[in-house]
């Protein structure tokens, strides 16, 4: 069976298969996906994943407690690093979102705990059939985007969001055909030879977002 189709090359193959929609709990592991989703606005998911281990050289293994520190001089080495997407504003956001992590653990005790409060705490099963059917953000993205800029995180608009929840598994958005949606706890979309209408229960599901784009 074949992969999403975004996934048909390197680097996106492996990351694909194994990282793209699995359960992420660990605190910093969300943070790094904050730092890389905010790094690719405007850029591909490809681009980011090319550079992810200079990323990780150039923000001190994505320990938010550390990155929270940088200052001036951190900011001129970070500009001056050909590895990493040399943006001001999203350099300064990276520094900001580590502050406000710090923050937003102390208040839920995890920063896991409070991602994932947007779901319920339990991964979205989509069935999407066509990657044209996936969205490219959802109430639960709007609301998890206006909570973080509410307390002070950049670059989080609601589509970067949405990246983020794909990405740590918060949803199953891999392709009904895909074998990772089902290793992820989806349920495959049987055809009958009778062509009988599947059970309402088995019938593939199009999520409708009601914000626009």
């Amino acid at each position: 069976m074949p992969r999403c189709p975004w996934a048909a090359s390197e680097p996106n193959s492996t990351y694909h298969d194994e990282e793209w929609g699995v359960p992420v709990h660990d605190d910093r592991k969300l943070f790094e996906f904050v730092i890389l989703e905010g790094a690719q606005a405007g850029l591909s998911w490809t681009t980011i994943l090319k550079k992810r281990e200079n990323y990780r050289r150039a923000f001190d293994g994505f320990r938010p407690e550390k990155i929270a520190r940088y200052g001036a001089r951190d900011v001129k080495r970070l500009l001056a690093d050909a590895g990493i997407v040399r943006n001001r504003l999203k350099i300064a956001a990276t520094i900001n979102n580590a502050q406000m992590f710090a923050i937003v653990r102390q208040e839920f005790g995890s920063f896991d705990a409070y991602l994932w409060s947007f779901v319920g705490g339990q991964p979205i099963q989509n069935r999407w059939l066509r990657m044209a059917d996936v969205p490219a953000r959802t109430s639960e993205s709007d609301a998890m985007s206006r909570d973080l800029l509410k307390r002070g995180f950049k670059f989080v608009g609601s589509t970067i969001c949405y990246a983020l929840m794909q990405a740590t598994g918060m949803v199953n958005d891999h392709l009904v055909s895909c074998p990772r949606h089902a290793e992820l706890g989806g349920t495959r979309v049987r055809r009958r030879k009778n062509k009988i209408a599947l059970p309402a229960a088995t019938q593939s599901i199009k999520r409708v977002d009601p914000v626009d784009q």
